[in-house]
């Protein structure tokens, strides 16, 4: 069961990180607007939470022998980490400038994903130093690819 819990929350936590990053910086570079970055915070929040939570409870249901508690377990539990971490990205927009909200807002994902990442080496054995530096690298390069396609829509559009 531990297991199932561990899988719904390592995923919702990275994915709600690299989701709600990537639209905090894609929307702060098209726009200035507060309201439009909360707003899609907030709809990463719900429809997200619940795509990627239907997406485990499908892929464990395609495994034969898991039980149903077990693939509600990494259901609900993949929801609710994501739709927590995506929410927890609001808090500073809601107290700070944009402008100063979004490295905020960064710098909490990368935290939030250096401690899980310390975590799963730890369990596995591993370097924690490589595994959050291939982690953090990882989500450093879909950002920038994020923010450069919204610098690049800004400019054009």
């Amino acid at each position: 069961m531990i297991s199932y819990i561990k899988k719904g929350v390592g995923f919702g936590l990275t994915s709600g990180v690299i989701t709600t990053l990537g639209m905090l910086i894609g929307l702060s570079a098209i726009s200035e607007s507060k309201a439009v970055v909360v707003g899609g915070i907030i709809s990463i929040a719900i429809a997200d939470a619940a795509s990627d939570a239907l997406g485990i409870h499908i892929a464990e249901e395609s495994h034969e022998d898991t039980e149903s508690k077990h693939i509600w377990t990494a259901t609900i539990s993949t929801f609710v980490s994501k739709f927590v971490i995506a929410f927890s990205f609001l808090v500073p927009l809601f107290i700070l400038d944009i402008n100063v909200a979004v490295p905020v807002c960064i710098g909490w994902g990368f935290f939030l994903l250096m401690i899980f990442s310390y975590k799963i080496a730890k369990d596995r054995g591993e370097n924690p130093v490589a595994t959050i530096f291939e982690h953090l690298t990882i989500a450093s390069i879909v950002l920038i690819i994020i923010h450069v396609t919204g610098e690049f829509i800004k400019r054009f559009h």
